[in-house]
């Protein structure tokens, strides 16, 4: 599963710290966006982890993309999206 996390943190411990745990999850394409390509287990894994750390002023985001929507996803000037099996048609 494609997932699309992004996220608005004000507090710059907390910010911080869901960056790490992206980092291990997903590629991060802007500062506080990160594209992930994880299996159902890693996304609860994911989201138990990061709930552990936000709080509520925080504002998180979980978009779900398949794999026509990611085919069509367009860059300028940043990293290409990361075409990886079982998920992106060839």
């Amino acid at each position: 599963m494609f997932v699309v996390v992004c996220y608005d943190i004000p507090d710059d411990r907390r910010r911080a710290r869901a960056g790490k745990v992206l980092e291990g999850f997903g590629g991060r394409v802007q500062k506080s966006v990160f594209e992930c390509n994880l299996k159902d287990e890693q996304v609860k894994k994911l989201k138990d982890k990061l709930s552990r750390v936000i709080r509520d002023d925080d504002s998180l985001r979980y978009y779900h993309l398949c794999a026509q929507c990611i085919a069509r996803v367009e860059t300028v000037n940043g990293p290409p999206v990361e075409k990886v099996q079982p998920y992106f048609a060839v």
